[in-house]
C-alpha cells in the first residue's frame, strides 16, 4: 500500500509540475506570501503561492511558488498583485556545480522575481494553523532578539532552537562544518532528542502502568511535533518525531518495538508521501547516521569497560560519535568534500554544551514573561553560547584539522558501507558469506577504476565559459596547465571546482602561458590556439587533444 501511494503521488507530483509551467507565459499573479522577509544584502526575500493567474481581462486558479525579492516590508497570510512575470531559475553551467533549480523544484519551487516597486497588498489570509506557527515562530525569535546581546549567540541560539539558519555568517557556518558539530546548528534528530529527555524526566518516579502516564507520554507526542512544525519540518527532524511517537507508543503499550523496524517504518511513510525526499542530503544523512548507531554503536562500547558514571557517559557519547561518522562520512566526502580530523574530540565538548545551550533556551522562551526570569537566562545564555564559539574555534584553527577536496564514488560508498555491513554482522552471520561479499565489493570498486582509467583520455582541453568570460584548462597526462582570460576568480569556486575535485585537480594548478596574436592567443609547444572572436579552441593538424566546451 505503501509503495502504491508513493507512485501515485509522484505521478501526480509530475503533473502538478507540467501545469505549473504556464506561469511563466501570464502577465499578471495573484499569490500569497508564505513566510516573514529574509533580509538579504541588496534586497529581501520571501516565498510567494500563487493562487491565480492570467491578465486584465480574465483570470484562471493555478498553483506554484515563487520566489520574490523586493524591497518593500511584507509579512505571512499577505495577498499580492504582481505585474511582471516571474523568470525560470538558471540550470548549473559546468558539470558537478550545484544544481540550485533542482533543489528548489525539489521544494516545489520553479520560478524567482525581481522587482523595485512595491507589490499591491489588497487583502490577508491568515485563518490557518501554518501561518499561526509562524506568528508564533517570529515571537520566539523576538524573544531571543532582545534578551541576548552578542551577535554570534544569536544566530547560534536561532538555529540551535528555531531552526532559522538564514541568519548565520559565513565564518560561522565555516567554523562548525570544519569541526564536525555542524550537526548542532541543523535542528535534527539530536535535538528532538534532547527536548524528549527533558519531557520524560517527570516520567522516572511514575507507574508505567498508570492513566497519568498514558496522558503525559501523549502530550509528549503532540509537543514534538509542534516542535517539528516550528522548526520548519526537515526530513532529519521527521525521522525523529516519528520515531519518538512509535517508541512513546509502545511504552504505553508496555512494548519495546524494534529501532530496525521503526526506522524502515518512518522511511517507507516519509517516501510514500514526498518520493522526492529520498534525493535530500538531510534525509540521507539523518537515517545512515541512525543505522549506523544502531548497528555499530553496541559493538564499540564494548571495547572498554567504564569505571564511573561520568567516564560511561563521554564513553556512550565518543562511540555514538564515531559510530555516526563512520556511517555518514561517504556521503561526507561525496557532497561536501572535507572531513573534520577532530570531529570526535569537538563533539565531545559541543555535544554537552549544546544540551546545556537548549535547556537555557528553552527555559529562556518558556519563562522570559516572568520579571527578571528572562533577563537572567538570557544574561547566562548569551555567555554560555559566547564559550561554545570559543571552544568551536579552537578546534578549528588546530593544524591540520580538516582534509580537504576529498572525493568518493558511488561505488567507493557501497564498498564502505558494505565493509561496515559485515563488521556489523559478523559475529552471528554466515562469514562464508560475509566474506564473499566483501571480496565481490573489492572487484566492484577495482573494476570501476579500471573503466575511468581506460575511458580517460591521454591529452584533453576544457574550456569553461559563462558571461562571455572563458577558462581554458589543459591535461596531458597527469600535468594540468590552467590559463585564465576573464573567468572571475570569486566564481571559480562553486562553478568550476566541483569538476576539478571530481577528477582530482589541484586547487592551484599551474598556469598555462599564451602569446597574443591578433584575434587568438597561441599556446606555444602545445599544439593548439584560442580564438578571441569566437570564442573556440583551434588544434593544429595532427593534434591529440580531445577538445570539450562547457557553459555557454
Amino acid at each position: 500500500m505503501l509503495v502504491l501511494s508513493g507512485i501515485g503521488i509522484a505521478d501526480f507530483q509530475a503533473k502538478w509540475k507540467s501545469e505549473k509551467e504556464s506561469l511563466v507565459y501570464s502577465k499578471k499573479h495573484i499569490a500569497k506570501t508564505l513566510q516573514f522577509d529574509i533580509p538579504k544584502p541588496n534586497s529581501k526575500q520571501n516565498l510567494l503561492e500563487i493562487i491565480a493567474s492570467g491578465d486584465s481581462v480574465s483570470w484562471k486558479r493555478s498553483s506554484g511558488k515563487v520566489i520574490l525579492y523586493h524591497q518593500s516590508e511584507l509579512k505571512p497570510g499577505q495577498v499580492l498583485v504582481l505585474e511582471e512575470k516571474p523568470e525560470e531559475i538558471d540550470p548549473p553551467n559546468f558539470p558537478y556545480e550545484f544544481d540550485y533549480r533542482d533543489y528548489l523544484a525539489r521544494k516545489g519551487i520553479q520560478y524567482r522575481q525581481f522587482t523595485r516597486k512595491p507589490p499591491l497588498v489588497f487583502g490577508e489570509d491568515q485563518d490557518s494553523f501554518e501561518f499561526w506557527i509562524l506568528n508564533l515562530r517570529k515571537s520566539l525569535s523576538q524573544i531571543l532578539e532582545v534578551h541576548l546581546e552578542i551577535p554570534e549567540s544569536k544566530q547560534i541560539a536561532q538555529a540551535l532552537l528555531l531552526g532559522d539558519k538564514e541568519g548565520l555568517d559565513r565564518e560561522v557556518r565555516k567554523a562548525y562544518a570544519e569541526t564536525g558539530t555542524m550537526h548542532i546548528l541543523a535542528v535534527s534528530g539530536l535535538h528532538v532528542g534532547i527536548i524528549y529527555a527533558i519531557l520524560l524526566f517527570p516520567l522516572k518516579r511514575v507507574n508505567p502502568k498508570s492513566g497519568l502516564r498514558k496522558t503525559y507520554l501523549f502530550g509528549v507526542i503532540l509537543l514534538i511535533w509542534i516542535y517539528a512544525l516550528l522548526t520548519g519540518f526537515s526530513p532529519s527532524v521527521i525521522r525523529a518525531s516519528f520515531m519518538f511517537t512509535l517508541i512513546s507508543l509502545g511504552q504505553m503499550r508496555e512494548r519495546k518495538p524494534s529501532v530496525w523496524n521503526i526506522l524502515a517504518f518512518s522511511a517507507m511513510v516519509m517516501i510514500a508521501i514526498d518520493p522526492g525526499v529520498i534525493q535530500e542530503v538531510g534525509f540521507q544523512l539523518s537515517y545512515v547516521a541512525v543505522a549506523g548507531i544502531v548497528g555499530l554503536q553496541p559493538l564499540m562500547v564494548r571495547w572498554w569497560q567504564a569505571q564511573n558514571r561520568i567516564l560511561e557517559y563521554f564513553w556512550q557519547l565518543a562511540t555514538v560519535s564515531l559510530a555516526a561518522q563512520l556511517a555518514t562520512f561517504p556521503l561526507t566526502i561525496y557532497y561536501f568534500h572535507i572531513f573534520p580530523t577532530y570531529f570526535l574530540f569537538a563533539n565531545l565538548i559541543i555535544i554537552p554544551m549544546a544540551f546545556v545551550s537548549m535547556c537555557l533556551g528553552l527555559g529562556l522562551l518558556g519563562f522570559s514573561w516572568i520579571p527578571g526570569i528572562g533577563a537572567f537566562l538570557g544574561y547566562f545564555l548569551d555567555h554560555w553560547i559566547w564559550i561554545q564559539n570559543g571552544v568551536n574555534s579552537f578546534f578549528q584553527s588546530l593544524p591540520a584539522g580538516v582534509m580537504e577536496r576529498l572525493t568518493i564514488s558511488i561505488a567507493g560508498m557501497i564498498c564502505v558501507w558494505g565493509c561496515l555491513l559485515i563488521w556489523g554482522n559478523w559475529e552471528w552471520g554466515n562469514r562464508r558469506r560475509l566474506v564473499y561479499f566483501g571480496i565481490g565489493l573489492v572487484i566492484l570498486w577495482r573494476l570501476e577504476v579500471l573503466v575511468q582509467e581506460i575511458s580517460r583520455v591521454p591529452e584533453e582541453i576544457l574550456l569553461f565559459s559563462k558571461n562571455g568570460k572563458t577558462l581554458i584548462q589543459s591535461r596531458i597526462g597527469s600535468q594540468v596547465l590552467v590559463w585564465n582570460q576573464d573567468f572571475p576568480v570569486d566564481q571559480i569556486s562553486y562553478s568550476i571546482d566541483p569538476f576539478r575535485i571530481q577528477h582530482e585537480v589541484p586547487k592551484m594548478p599551474e598556469n598555462l602561458r599564451g602569446i597574443r596574436q591578433e584575434e587568438s592567443i597561441y599556446f606555444p609547444g602545445l599544439g593548439f590556439s584560442y580564438s578571441i572572436s569566437s570564442k573556440e579552441i583551434v588544434t593544429e593538424t595532427g593534434s591529440q587533444f580531445h577538445v570539450r566546451k562547457y557553459g555557454e
